[in-house]
């Protein structure tokens, strides 16, 4: 019975060395009434503290004009590295490694350029089927760019018949089956659509000892668990900071490039903000890059919505994203324990597709709705409940460590449980 797992959930929060972290935040209101957010894997809520962050600029852009660029505490010029210590931390890379620019895709075509460069029999991609519709975009638009054919440069991983998510050893054997072809792997960190987070360091290592690039595209996985980038290997790395990271509605994404390949020549799209930083203002012909992930920047940084995402950064350093790793840990399994009890109670059909074991999810679970989905979505949003609705019959719940609750599990169960028998 539900009732019975009440008292481990407010238990659970009482001891909870996280819960402050809680009021470090706005929470929406539906209706006059405060809602029970599980969306933070889509756009994760405001901090309280952004709205000075982001004012503080913009008191520096009405005193200072331009020279706000050079005279000020944190001058624009290079305000982008006050972000550098926080991605530090979240990713596992050197200084030289991280950087925050640009958006999410425009990072992955940017970085694209440099690292899928097919060469005579290596001319494949591979990655995985039901990847998040941008990386699909931006992969087929980079083979047809080098004048190849989509279906026979693209290889997509597949579940085995009857499951849901990948295993990692056919990963590693397709890898190894196409070894001669290969020219990248690009792969999500955690996909967004089932929750599986993606064995990066096994994976990248196995694609570099056949020859090719590996890559990932983070946005699901950055703030979410944490990562050794360079400890890794990776080749490179993007990602949003938009949902785990709390830094605004289409806030500015990063890009990680592992220190081995700063010193190469390789193909990018160069840009002014990419030229050596000391001689940048000499203005000189002929492009000449920093010798860091800094060299794939384009232009000089959009300050306002890189102060939201320092907002952000600085509650990530505070609360330490190896601890959160162990509360999202428990927050999953509660959860679990919560579907499955619904299921035993009233006979709900609902499935659980994230990976059961917790080293392979996240912090969401994707439950298929094997009856009434779309009206049971509708039902708990009438009853204040933000989630996710992923056709055709997908709900995903991301209850986030920094946020959500304990308690917040145990009434968005009961709510579920109440929606549910007033639809049969």
């Amino acid at each position: 019975m539900l009732n019975d797992l009440k008292p481990y959930a407010y238990t659970a929060d009482e001891e909870d060395a996280l819960k402050k972290f809680r009021n470090y935040f706005h929470f929406p209101q539906l209706n006059g009434k405060p809602v029970l957010y599980f969306t933070g894997n889509s756009l994760g809520l405001q901090p309280v503290k952004t709205a000075d962050f982001v004012k503080k600029e913009l008191e520096k852009w009405a005193e200072y004009g331009v020279e706000g660029h050079f005279k000020t505490d944190k001058p624009w010029f290079d305000y982008h590295k006050h972000a550098k210590n926080g991605l530090i931390h979240l990713t596992g890379g050197l200084a030289s490694e991280v950087t925050a620019m640009n958006a999410l895709s425009v990072n992955l075509q940017l970085l694209l350029v440099s690292f899928y460069r097919p060469k005579g029999k290596k001319t494949k991609i591979m990655i995985e089927s039901g990847a998040f519709p941008s990386d699909q975009y931006a992969i087929e638009t980079q083979v047809k760019w080098h004048g190849l054919d989509t279906e026979k440069n693209i290889i997509e991983l597949t579940p085995r018949p009857k499951e849901r998510t990948l295993r990692t050893e056919d990963i590693l054997a397709k890898i190894q089956e196409h070894k001669n072809e290969l020219a990248l792997v690009m792969l999500g960190g955690v996909n967004y659509y089932t929750g599986q987070y993606f064995d990066i360091p096994t994976i990248t290592q196995k694609a570099q000892s056949v020859g090719a690039f590996c890559g990932w595209d983070l946005a699901h996985t950055i703030g979410n668990l944490p990562l050794e980038l360079h400890n890794w290997n990776v080749d490179f790395a993007v990602w949003c900071s938009y949902k785990y990271l709390n830094s605004g509605p289409g806030g500015v994404g990063g890009a990680f490039v592992h220190q081995k390949h700063h010193q190469s020549d390789m193909m990018r799209l160069a840009g002014w903000w990419g030229y050596e930083e000391k001689t940048r203002f000499q203005m000189k012909k002929g492009f000449l890059p920093e010798k860091s992930v800094d060299a794939w920047q384009l232009s000089n940084a959009s300050i306002l919505p890189l102060a939201a995402h320092l907002a952000s950064l600085q509650i990530f350093m505070e609360a330490d994203i190896y601890k959160l790793r162990e509360k999202s840990e428990k927050l999953t399994k509660f959860l679990e324990q919560v579907i499955q009890t619904i299921n035993q109670e009233i006979g709900a059909g609902i499935e659980i597709i994230t990976p059961e074991n917790p080293a392979e999810r996240g912090a969401q679970l994707s439950l298929i709705m094997k009856k009434n989905g779309k009206k049971v979505f509708e039902g708990l949003q009438e009853q204040n409940i933000i989630a996710d609705w992923r056709e055709p019959d997908v709900i995903r719940i991301a209850p986030v460590p920094l946020y959500n609750s304990f308690v917040d599990i145990l009434k968005f169960g009961e709510i579920l449980k109440q929606v549910s028998i007033n639809l049969n």
